[in-house]
This record gives C-alpha cells, sequence and structure tokens, in this order.
C-alpha cells in the first residue's frame, strides 16, 4: 500500500517556523480536531504528528485547489497563505509521531505491507512510506505517516482510493494499488497500520 503524493513546490520555499505553526495552529483552529500535539480527538481524524512537513503543505494546498475534496478542510484550507501553510506543516511534522499497540501477527496482511504482492503490482507498504510506515520524502515525494495512524481514516481513505473518490496521488498510484485490494485486505491493513 502507497498513500503517496508529490510536493514539487515545499523545496523552493522557505523552511517552515514550528513556533509560529504552533501558533498559527492555534488560532486557524486545527488543534479543534488535529489536537494540541498533532494527535487528533476522533478516529475519522488524522493524526499530524511525525507527518513528512512536504507532504501536510501537498495536502493542504490540493484542498485549497479542489484537487482534493473534504467538506471541513476544503473551508479550513481556503484562507490560509502559504507561509502559515508551510508553518502549520513545520509544528506537526515536528511532534512526536503516534505509537500504536500492535498485538499478534497478520501475517497475511504483514507480508502486503512489508513485502507487497508482485502478482498483482501491489508494492509493500514500507518500501515507499519508510520503515515501520512513519513516512519520508524521497525523490520529491512525500509519502505520509501510516503506522499508529487512525484505523477509521486509514480505511476511509484507502476505500476512497478504491472507489476513485480520492484522487491526488501522482499518476494515479494509489487508486491502482488500492483498486487491486479486496474491501478486506484494505480493513486488515488498516489496522495492522493503525496498530504499529
Amino acid at each position: 500500500m502507497v498513500l503517496l503524493t508529490a510536493a514539487p513546490q515545499a523545496s523552493a520555499e522557505r523552511a517552515g517556523d514550528p513556533a509560529i505553526g504552533r501558533l498559527t495552529s492555534e488560532t486557524e483552529r486545527c488543534q479543534e480536531c488535529h489536537g494540541s500535539e498533532g494527535i487528533s480527538v476522533a478516529d475519522k481524524i488524522p493524526n499530524h504528528a511525525g507527518q513528512p512537513a512536504d507532504y501536510l503543505v501537498k495536502q493542504l494546498r490540493d484542498f485549497q485547489s479542489g484537487a482534493r475534496q473534504h467538506e471541513t478542510m476544503t473551508v479550513m484550507a481556503a484562507d490560509l497563505a502559504p507561509a502559515d501553510i508551510v508553518d502549520i506543516a513545520a509544528y506537526f511534522s515536528g511532534r512526536p509521531a503516534p505509537a500504536g499497540t500492535l498485538n499478534g501477527e497478520r501475517s497475511a496482511v504483514k507480508i502486503l505491507v512489508e513485502q507487497g504482492d508482485d502478482s498483482r503490482k501491489v508494492p509493500a507498504c514500507f518500501s515507499c512510506h519508510g520503515p515501520a510506515g512513519k513516512g519520508r520524502v524521497a525523490d520529491g515525494i512525500a509519502y505520509p505517516l501510516l503506522g499508529g495512524q487512525r484505523l477509521i481514516y486509514l480505511r476511509s481513505q484507502l476505500r476512497n482510493w478504491k472507489s476513485g473518490d480520492r484522487r491526488n496521488s501522482p499518476n494515479g498510484v494509489m487508486n491502482r494499488i488500492a483498486g487491486a485490494l479486496s474491501y478486506d485486505e484494505i480493513d486488515g491493513l488498516a489496522a495492522y497500520l493503525a496498530a504499529m
């Protein structure tokens, strides 16, 4: 599984200021849903703590441009200035990523996460999202944190990629990957990754 997005603009900008980002995330009300430390207050809302800053920048810009749709986030992101976006992203990316509670092994899901399935052209989640699914930026693409993310959020996003309701990954790669997965596999992957 690969939840990826490109972030070409982020490298040309000034570095975000986490201290300003903390204050801006308060005044712009980000913390009301995503938590003061980037750990969300509800299962349907993603954690931002530890996410690569470039990924957060890309998603906020996609909400602004309409490339990604969400009733609340489209409104919340609409008036953010470019500097606010990079500062907020710097703040949340610098917060400690959440720790999950993985109990036992789910062998088929673990194989998908760690090795993928070449017969269906499904790469290992970790091949793009990094060790333990903690997110990374490579070759100008920001791969989000998956390990420890909210279960319901992961499941809904994978289902949105599968159905085509979400289409903002480079070259539609996540739509192809999620499209190759069964709903049971999506549920298993979401549970496994959330528990990491």
